[in-house]
C-alpha cells in the first residue's frame, strides 16, 4: 500500500510540475475556426485598465520561424530582406499560444506580411477592441485606407522599408491628412513641428507638408530608418516613434533588455507606448483580411490619383480649380498641405490636379494674364509713421516672417513712411479694411473669447479711451462676437 500511494503521489508532482512550466501549448480551435467577433475581454494582467482613447500605432520587421528545432530562438526583431515578403509562420497543429504577456509566432492563411506578426493576450486584446469598442472608427479608418495605402506603400517601398509598416499611420491618423493631435502633431504620420522640420518638412503661414500624404511619408520613412539603425529592432523603433527615441533609450538602459515584450513590463515607458505595438500588429491583422474579422462590407475609398502642374507664386486656388474643371474643394483635398487661399507667395509651385486634366490646365492657364493668376485676396498698405512689422502682423493676422516673405523684405530697419507693402484681405478678428473721408483706415474688429479693451488697444496701437468714443461705450466690458470699430491713422 504504501508503495502504490507513494506511486501515486510521485505522478500527481509530475503531473503538476508539467501543468506549471512555462511551455508553449498548442491552441485548441485554429485562428481560422474563430469566431468573427467576440465580447471585448478583461485586460491583459500587465494592463489591468481599458485602453488609452488614442489608438496608437506599431511597426516592426519579419523573421521566419524554425518549422524544425523547437530549441532554437526566434529573433523577433531580426531584419528580412527588404521589399522580400514575409514567409508564413509554421506551427504544427495551429496557432500557438504563450503564457500570459509571452509572444507567440502565429501562421497566416490567406493575406503575406512583410513584419512579424506575434499573437498573445496583448494583440488578442486588442483584435477584440477594434470589432466591438472601436467598431465604427476602425471602418472609417479602413474606408479611408483605400484612398491613402497604395501611394504610401510605394513611399515605403523605394526607401526599402517593409510595407506593411504603413498600419502605423493607420493607428497614428487613420489615414487623416488634417489630424491634429492634442499634443500638435500634426497629419496621417503625426508629426510634431521640431521632427518634422528636422527630416525636411516646410511648415509656414501658407504651407504645412505634414499634411501632404507623400511627403510626410518620405519624412516618415527615413525617421523610421534612422530608429531603427539606433535600435536595430523594429519594435523599439516603434517605440521611439512614439515616445521618442531618448525615453526608449533611458529605459532600455534602466532595466537592461533589449526585448520590447520584456521592456513593457516595467514602468519605464507610458502605457500608450507599451500599448503601440499590439495596436499596430492588431490593425495590420484586420486591415490584411478585414473579412476574417467582419470588416467584409467595407466600401473603400478610390485610390488617390493626380497630375502635377507648376504654377507661378501666389496662384489664386479658385483659378487652379477652374482651369482643371474641378472644385477648390478638390483641389484641397489633393493638396491638404496649402494651407490659405492661394500657393505661396515666394516661390512657382507644384500643385496636385485631377488625373487626366493636365493639358486643358495647360491651355487655359496660357490664355489668363499674368495680372490675372495671382491671388487678389492681397490689398496694398501704404506704411504710415511708426508702423512696424508687428504692428502689422497683428493687425493682418499674419506672422512677421511671412510679411517680409510676401514682400522680400530683408532688412526691415529700412522701412520707410510712404512704402506700399502687400498685406492679406482682413479675415481674422475684423471684418473690413476701408479708407474714411480723411484718409484714415476703419477696420470692423469682431471681440474673441479672451480679449479685453487693453489688449485691443494694444495690438492696433491706439489707446483704450479712443476704443470706447469710437464706439460709445459707457464702460469697459465688452463681450465675445461683440464688433468694435477701429480707426487707424
Amino acid at each position: 500500500m504504501r508503495g502504490k500511494a507513494l506511486c501515486i503521489l510521485l505522478v500527481t508532482s509530475s503531473a503538476l510540475l508539467f501543468a506549471c512550466s512555462p511551455r508553449i501549448v498548442q491552441r485548441e480551435t485554429p485562428l481560422s475556426e474563430m469566431p468573427k467577433r467576440v465580447e471585448l475581454p478583461k485586460a491583459p494582467s500587465s494592463a489591468k485598465e481599458e485602453p488609452a482613447v488614442p489608438l496608437p500605432e506599431v511597426m516592426e520587421e519579419s523573421a521566419e520561424v524554425p518549422k524544425e528545432g523547437k530549441g532554437k530562438e526566434i529573433d523577433f526583431c531580426a531584419v528580412p530582406p527588404p521589399l522580400e515578403p514575409l514567409e508564413a509562420f509554421s506551427v504544427e497543429g495551429g496557432v500557438s499560444e504563450a503564457e500570459p504577456r509571452e509572444e507567440a509566432p502565429m501562421e497566416m492563411e490567406g493575406p503575406e506580411f512583410d513584419i512579424p506578426i506575434v499573437l498573445n493576450d496583448r494583440v488578442e486584446y486588442f483584435l477584440r477592441f477594434y470589432q466591438t469598442v472601436a467598431r465604427e472608427r476602425f471602418a472609417r479608418w479602413l474606408k479611408r485606407s483605400g484612398r491613402y495605402i497604395p501611394i504610401m506603400k510605394e513611399v515605403l517601398k523605394e526607401h526599402g522599408l517593409p510595407e506593411d509598416l504603413v498600419y502605423l499611420a493607420m493607428i497614428e491618423s487613420g489615414f487623416n491628412p488634417t489630424a491634429r493631435s492634442y499634443r500638435q502633431a500634426v497629419g496621417p504620420w503625426q508629426f510634431i513641428y521640431s521632427t518634422a522640420k528636422k527630416y525636411g518638412l516646410r511648415i509656414d503661414y501658407w504651407v504645412d507638408e505634414r499634411r501632404d500624404p507623400i511627403k510626410s511619408t518620405v519624412a516618415a520613412a527615413k525617421y523610421l530608418k534612422d530608429l531603427y539603425d539606433m535600435f536595430r529592432c523594429w519594435y523599439l523603433a516603434a517605440a521611439g516613434y512614439n515616445a521618442g527615441e531618448g525615453a526608449v533609450s533611458r529605459a532600455m538602459r534602466r532595466y537592461r533588455t533589449e526585448d520590447y515584450w520584456e521592456l513593457i513590463k516595467y514602468p519605464g515607458l507610458k502605457r500608450e507606448t507599451k500599448e503601440y505595438v499590439p495596436k499596430m500588429i492588431a490593425a495590420a491583422l484586420i486591415a490584411k483580411n478585414p473579412e476574417r474579422y467582419g470588416f467584409a462590407d467595407i466600401q473603400y475609398d478610390p485610390p488617390l490619383q493626380w497630375d502635377e502642374v507648376t504654377v507661378p507664386p501666389a496662384t489664386d486656388l479658385e483659378l487652379i480649380a477652374r482651369c482643371s474643371g474641378t472644385t477648390v474643394r478638390e483641389i484641397r483635398n489633393l493638396n491638404p498641405h496649402l494651407l490659405r487661399w492661394c500657393t505661396p507667395p515666394d516661390v512657382h509651385y507644384t500643385v496636385r490636379i485631377p488625373k487626366g486634366k493636365k493639358e486643358a490646365f495647360l491651355r487655359c492657364f496660357s490664355k489668363i494674364p499674368a495680372s490675372k493668376k495671382r491671388y487678389s485676396g492681397f490689398v496694398k498698405y501704404r506704411l504710415k509713421r511708426g508702423d512696424t512689422l508687428w504692428r502689422l502682423s497683428r493687425i493682418f493676422g499674419i506672422s512677421v516672417r511671412e510679411l517680409k516673405r510676401i514682400n522680400r523684405i530683408r532688412n526691415p530697419r529700412r522701412l520707410r513712411a510712404g512704402q506700399i507693402i502687400l498685406v492679406p484681405k482682413p479675415s481674422r478678428g475684423f471684418l473690413s479694411l476701408r479708407k474714411t473721408s480723411g484718409g484714415n483706415r476703419k477696420i470692423v474688429h469682431v471681440v474673441r473669447k479672451g480679449e479685453n479693451l487693453w489688449r485691443i488697444a494694444r495690438s492696433y496701437g491706439v489707446s483704450v479711451e479712443d476704443i470706447k468714443r469710437w464706439n460709445n461705450l459707457k464702460q469697459d466690458l465688452i463681450h465675445p462676437k461683440e464688433k468694435l470699430l477701429i480707426i487707424l491713422d
